[in-house]
């Protein structure tokens, strides 16, 4: 940005971030950020201070998560991994015909000219790939969710501590300025106690139920196949599986793993949580009978202890890949004086806080009682309680949008280079990564099982 836009872009905060009452939350606060934010992407990188990335897996999140990364100054593109030549074809026009290509990523892993890997495989393969990687001396930004299987989620963490190396999971929306507002507003007590989370995610499309369009020459010629099974059983070709990995368990994490992961993942960074104890969930495969071993639509209920971090508190997830309400996606966050909503448009906070007297009359026992009675009551309560008391005291409600422009896929991604390079810490390194991750596959182990699981966050193991 030149130094007009990015005066421009601070200035849209007071446009956009529209405090009614906001508390004890400064706007001003918001515009620092804003501005540090701005000037590290300023900063000119020396060559030594470039890093060089390749990317493994280049479908849907890996053309994304590459295309964000270059965006990162400093940051050039070495490498590209994929099972399916057409990828590989399509990476060299994107990046030039002298891009190093391969349908094997230990040959990346083996090059001194890369500095890091983006990991955007299919599910089942992020566990072996990342710890290849941490081995070979990479830094690792892996796509969520971290593990495809509970059991490797530690392995993956103590391959991590040993490699002093960088690594990101990749849930980019806690990078951004709308989830460190709701932090922010959380922390300050704005909606009282909390007690209940509502999140869900609803889709109405074929492409958003992932029905993704299959190539022309879907074959084993193009396909790697047995990299793909990776140690699995044999099983025949099926392009299906393959392109559209996240409909099969045992591929993908369905519903739960790929979209449950980023409410969690949220839901972790607002209230400092480590995770959940009881997990339970339910679903069916009502409508996108195409196939599919995993469900199209799935609710859970997990139930978090309390902490010196928050109290205690119970999340309902939902997931809809059908919903005749349309595509929406929503965190609610229910406390004691307030709740407050994320949507895909800002942050809506409410105030509804209870009077300090607790009423007489109305839908009451009180009509009930002999009249005498009644008036008798009506008198000590109005001698025990003042007319202040029995006023519900009131708040403006806080209306907050981000500012235009600003990207949490490219702030999520800036985040990992910055730790590459300096060895900082990241917003979401394994610990956090897995312990937004297995909740989710403790999910999709409850629908199977038809069984409650109960977890230790903080040892992060299931409790027998």
């Amino acid at each position: 940005m030149s130094n007009s836009s990015r005066r421009k872009f601070i200035q849209q905060l007071s446009a956009s971030a529209l405090f009614f009452g906001a508390g004890s939350i400064e706007r001003l606060q918001a515009e620092e950020r804003i501005e540090k934010r701005i000037i590290e992407y300023d900063r000119k990188y020396t060559s030594n201070d470039k890093i060089r990335v390749a990317v493994i897996g280049t479908g849907i999140m890996g053309h994304n998560d590459i295309e964000t990364a270059l965006k990162v100054p400093g940051v050039e593109i070495a490498g590209a991994c994929d099972l399916y030549s057409g990828r590989l074809e399509r990476m060299k026009e994107l990046y030039g015909k002298d891009l190093y290509t391969t349908r094997d990523y230990r040959e990346l892993l083996q090059r001194k000219d890369i500095d890091a890997v983006i990991i955007a495989t299919s599910d089942h393969h992020h566990s072996r790939i990342s710890i290849d990687a941490l081995k070979s001396g990479k830094h690792v930004y892996c796509e969520k969710p971290m593990v495809h299987k509970l059991t490797q989620g530690l392995p993956v963490i103590d391959a991590w501590k040993q490699s002093k190396k960088t690594m990101q999971v990749g849930s980019q929306g806690i990078s951004g300025f709308q989830f460190a507002k709701a932090r922010e507003l959380y922390r300050a007590g704005e909606i009282g106690k909390i007690n209940l989370i509502e999140a869900s995610t609803d889709r109405q499309d074929a492409l958003g139920a992932w029905q993704y369009t299959l190539p022309t020459d879907a074959n084993p010629d193009t396909v790697d196949w047995d990299k793909y099974l990776a140690g699995m059983s044999k099983q025949s070709f099926d392009a299906n599986k393959f392109f559209r990995w996240r409909n099969y368990k045992d591929f993908g994490t369905g519903v739960s793993g790929d979209l449950f992961v980023h409410l969690i993942t949220g839901i972790h960074f607002i209230t400092g949580s480590v995770g959940p104890v009881r997990i339970y969930s339910s679903g069916q495969l009502c409508y996108w009978k195409d196939g599919r071993d995993v469900p199209d639509v799935m609710t859970a209920v997990l139930d978090y202890p309390e902490t010196i971090e928050h109290p205690a508190f119970q999340v309902q997830l939902r997931v809809n890949f059908v919903s005749g309400s349309g595509d929406r996606g929503m965190t609610r966050l229910i406390g004691s004086e307030g709740s407050m909503e994320l949507g895909w448009n800002g942050i809506t906070l409410n105030h509804s806080i209870m009077a300090k007297a607790p009423g007489i009359g109305g839908w009451d026992s009180l009509s009930t009682y002999p009249a005498s009675m009644q008036e008798e009551l009506k008198k000590q309560y109005d001698a025990k309680y003042s007319a202040e008391d029995k006023k519900r005291p009131t708040k403006p409600a806080i209306r907050y949008t981000p500012p235009q422009g600003s990207d949490d896929h490219v702030e999520h991604f800036k985040n990992f280079f910055e730790g590459a390079r300096t060895g900082k810490p990241v917003v979401e390194d394994p610990i956090f990564g897995f312990r937004a991750c297995a909740p989710c596959l403790a999910v999709n182990d409850s629908y199977f099982s038809r069984k409650i699981v109960n977890w230790e966050p903080v040892g992060m193991k299931v409790r027998v």
